[in-house]
């Protein structure tokens, strides 16, 4: 039996007792010495991107929920124009997901354009 099936269930059955629950607090450890972190904020208003910016400048990626905005709303180009400014700063990349979301990444890394 391969790995692969071993994760995925290949034939036979399986009970409670071949899995094992995980205390999160065994890692609590690993949390700390993690480099990046994904933070995920909602924009309402303009001052909304301070901490946004903060994490970005920190090295951290932002998934920005904008649903309360249109593409349209001037609230948000001037959102769109301070997130590409610490970009640009910071040799990072921004990119729009959808009506409701944007990513924002840190120094040296970018968002493939291209589907999976």
């Amino acid at each position: 039996m391969g790995i692969m099936s071993k994760i995925l269930g290949g034939s036979g059955s399986r009970s409670v007792d071949d899995y094992v629950e995980l205390d999160t607090d065994d890692f609590a450890d690993a949390h700390a010495e993690t480099g990046t972190q994904v933070h995920f904020a909602e924009i309402g208003d303009q001052s909304d991107v301070i901490p946004i910016k903060d994490a970005v400048y920190d090295g951290d990626f932002v998934i920005a929920d904008i649903t309360r905005h249109s593409t349209s709303d001037r609230t948000i180009e001037h959102v769109y124009d301070e997130l590409r400014q610490v970009v640009q700063e910071v040799d990072g990349d921004i990119v729009q997901k959808g009506d409701d979301q944007i990513i924002v990444t840190p120094t040296g890394v970018k968002v493939s354009r291209k589907k999976l």
